[in-house]
């Protein structure tokens, strides 16, 4: 708790009105690689607390559309749309093309990691299948050319996820934002130009 609340980050979010630290990874990225454009439609799936999708409001300045999704609820955001439940349900997806209104999407977030249990192997068992999720709803959803980014924790299954990764983009980078703690075994996965 001490080494949170001491934080740099923490602090910097608390007074620059972001709700979560977790916007200065996506911020460094996005200075770096320059994912976010105007007039693009994002979806940010695991959105809550909205960190990610108060970012990207800011970036796209008016100009493009954020739907976010969570099955944990989301205080509302300006500019942002947001849906609750589970991506992989049909209703869901149903809704999510409501919002979309034939636009494609240009590119997908996922800052999403699982109810930790504390135990190592189910811990990353289950992150690695939150990763899977979101690319598959990614292979299915992202338009070609688009991009998709992604937290990850290195560990078992994600050798593999880099290999599906590969498969679907042209290019895959890995990044590790200052943002993200030393002793985390976090890294974002950057999937750029979905293949056709």
């Amino acid at each position: 708790m001490q080494e949170h609340l001491n934080d740099e980050f923490v602090k910097l979010a608390h007074k620059e009105g972001y709700r979560a630290r977790a916007a200065y990874k996506l911020i460094e990225i996005d200075d770096k690689d320059k994912l976010i454009k105007q007039g693009m439609t994002i979806v940010d799936l695991g959105s809550t607390p909205g960190s990610w999708s108060q970012v990207v409001v800011q970036r796209l300045h008016g100009n493009g559309r954020v739907i976010a999704l969570d099955i944990l609820d989301m205080l509302p955001i300006a500019g942002v749309d947001f849906i609750q439940g589970d991506f992989r349900e049909e209703a869901v997806l149903k809704q999510l093309e409501e919002k979309l209104n034939g636009k494609q999407i240009d590119l997908v977030i996922a800052d999403m990691a699982p109810n930790m249990s504390g135990i190592a192997d189910v811990d990353q068992a289950g992150a690695a299948y939150l990763t899977e999720l979101a690319l598959e709803f990614s292979h299915k959803q992202l338009k070609p050319g688009g991009n998709f980014l992604v937290k990850v924790f290195i560990g078992a299954g994600f050798d593999e996820i880099v290999k599906n990764m590969r498969g679907l983009f042209d290019k895959v980078v890995t990044r590790k934002p200052k943002a993200s703690r030393d002793r985390s075994s976090e890294v974002y996965l950057l999937g750029l130009d979905r293949k056709y």
